[in-house]
């Protein structure tokens, strides 16, 4: 048969190397596995600006959000004439702590009625702060001049404090008692009805 006196050419292609393949394959398999078993036992290697690191500083821990019957987070602000206003400072205070902007709608409807209590309960033991979420000093200066407010109106650059309360819709309320504590956390503009209400349950209001 023609097949009778066939020899092999020698192979010079890539297939030259096809029986040390596996090997190698093999030798990569054991080193890669060597390395990850190395990894879970004594951890990756610590690099700078990493955690874990040298130059790592402390993980930050969010503070816990402000629930009812909790501790209100404490903070403080500026209010539009430069004064600094803390709310630990008002212990023994009701503090209807709002959250608010110059282009919010419900916010403008709600001022009002926030006025009203300021005028009515101040002198029995009511503090309203109306924190801006972050617009231009200007802004807030000319809204308190059209609508003639005249409790304390502050600002938050940066939205800190719009933050820590984990606000999420304007206007957001929250009651806070005299020891400090949250009493109520309202979502939306208040109802003359739903003011009453809260604040009935401290002896202010009808």
């Amino acid at each position: 048969m023609a097949l009778a006196g066939w020899r092999a050419a020698p192979v010079t292609g890539p297939a030259a190397g096809s029986n040390r393949a596996p090997l190698l394959i093999l030798a990569g398999g054991l080193v890669l596995g060597l390395v990850v078993g190395l990894l879970v036992f004594i951890g990756p290697p610590a690099l700078p600006g990493f955690a874990g690191g040298p130059a790592a500083g402390p993980t930050a821990t969010p503070a816990p959000a402000p629930v009812v019957g909790a501790p209100a987070p404490n903070f403080t602000l500026t209010d539009l004439d430069g004064r600094a206003v803390t709310l630990s400072d008002l212990r023994g205070q009701v503090v209807l702590l709002n959250f608010w902007a110059t282009w919010c709608g419900p916010c403008r409807l709600e001022m009002p009625l926030l006025q009203a209590a300021h005028e009515a309960y101040h002198e029995q033991g009511l503090t309203i702060l109306a924190v801006d979420l972050d617009d231009p000093l200007a802004d807030v200066q000319a809204f308190r001049a059209e609508l003639g407010l005249t409790f304390p109106l502050l600002l938050d650059p940066g939205t800190t404090v719009t933050d820590l309360y984990r606000v999420r819709g304007w206007p957001t309320s929250y009651v806070i008692n005299r020891d400090g504590l949250v009493s109520r956390q309202h979502l939306g503009a208040l109802d003359a009805d739903q003011l009453n209400e809260y604040l009935a349950a401290f002896s202010l209001g009808g």
